[in-house]
């Protein structure tokens, strides 16, 4: 199918439907912990999967329960449990119960509206992040909240629906490539983190394609629809930023190396990785920075096509001033004026008129006024 064009995009509806702005909250005075999902819900069922793996073991199941998972708590060494769908919350207490997770760090995993943190519970990990996705038909940044929940030898992440960006990591994981079979769980968040962060990239070059596309919309075609096109940008910034911005701390206290779960092995790897996270935010205000530009940019068309027009209707204004003045002197009704029964006056006064309009024309040129 192919893509449309962004000019074409009815943005006037499309922001009927989609607000980066709207935040939806829990019932108010409920006891801290108590377990209610804030957000939609993106899948019917939710899906248990997972992944065991060791340096000479790999082993992925699907459509497990709790009780499947339960023994992964203590199994060696390491075992990945994937929760997609977070609506169902006595499925997720289950879950919490059985790998001792905290209720507040329940809560916090149901409530989809929360910005990406880090906290301990009990000994465990639980990192908050966004992962987001571009959708080009309509140009427009797609959210969903990962929660991950780091263990001694277990993670647990959980997501809103089905698919994520953490296909290539299995991929790796079944193939043995590389160093994380060989590694623990403290790798496996690296690598699942890394991910998330790599996906931004790829979303952050599709966005500054666009933007690219508007700016030459906007030199072509500066009308309110490509200004509509500015002002949808400039929400879809607001809403990634949201979600880059407070990933720096999320990775500057990850890599710090005051987490007893974490190996000091891993720590060049976050470190990398929070160089990544502050290269797409500098990549972020880039775009913000372009966003006001392009602004700025359609109020200097908008005001140069203006003063071109004011200058085509000042030049002609100018050169039938000197034309209605000749005209209004011979309209005059006096009696006697002396080319008034003149043969040739009419032909002299048209002649007069057209030298005059001439003579501007030239001058006009002559000053580089036209």
């Amino acid at each position: 199918m192919k893509k449309p064009r962004l000019s074409d995009l009815d943005f006037l509806n499309l922001r009927k439907n989609l607000n980066p702005f709207r935040v939806k909250a829990k019932e108010v005075g409920l006891p801290p912990g108590s377990l209610v999902h804030v957000g939609e819900r993106k899948m019917e069922t939710p899906v248990i999967s997972l992944i065991e793996y060791g340096p000479e073991k790999f082993e992925e199941l699907s459509d497990l329960n709790v009780e499947q998972v339960r023994s992964c708590r203590d199994s060696r060494p390491v075992s990945w449990v994937n929760l997609s769908g977070i609506h169902d919350t006595q499925l997720l207490a289950d879950l919490g119960e059985a790998f001792g997770l905290h209720a507040l760090a329940l809560e916090d995993i149901l409530n989809t509206q929360h910005r990406p943190k880090i906290e301990i519970f009990d000994g465990l990990v639980l990192i908050i992040v966004k992962m987001l996705h571009f959708e080009e038909q309509t140009a427009t940044i797609g959210s969903e909240q990962v929660s991950l929940v780091l263990g001694p030898n277990f993670v647990l992440s959980f997501q809103e629906r089905e698919g994520d960006v953490f296909d290539g990591l299995r991929e790796r994981l079944e193939r043995s490539s590389g160093r994380i079979r060989q590694r623990g769980t403290d790798y496996l968040a690296y690598a699942l983190l890394d991910s998330v962060v790599d996906s931004y990239f790829h979303l952050l070059e599709n966005f500054g394609d666009c933007l690219a596309e508007v700016e030459e919309d906007l030199l072509r075609r500066p009308d309110q629809q490509v200004l509509g096109l500015v002002h949808h940008f400039k929400q879809q910034l607001t809403l990634l930023r949201k979600a880059v911005w407070p990933l720096r701390d999320v990775v500057g206290e990850f890599h710090k190396g005051e987490l007893e779960q974490v190996n000091p092995d891993t720590q060049m790897f976050l470190r990398d990785l929070y160089d990544h996270t502050i290269q797409a935010m500098d990549t972020v205000e880039l775009f913000r920075e372009t966003v006001s530009g392009l602004q700025d940019l359609y109020l200097s068309v908008v005001s140069n096509r203006m003063n071109e027009i004011m200058k085509v209707l000042t030049i002609m204004a100018s050169i039938f001033i000197p034309l209605t003045f000749i005209a209004g002197i011979y309209g005059m009704n006096f009696e006697y004026m002396p080319e008034l029964r003149w043969r040739w006056g009419y032909f002299a006064v048209w002649g007069l008129m057209l030298v005059c309009g001439v003579a501007m024309l030239i001058y006009f040129k002559t000053r580089k006024w036209l």
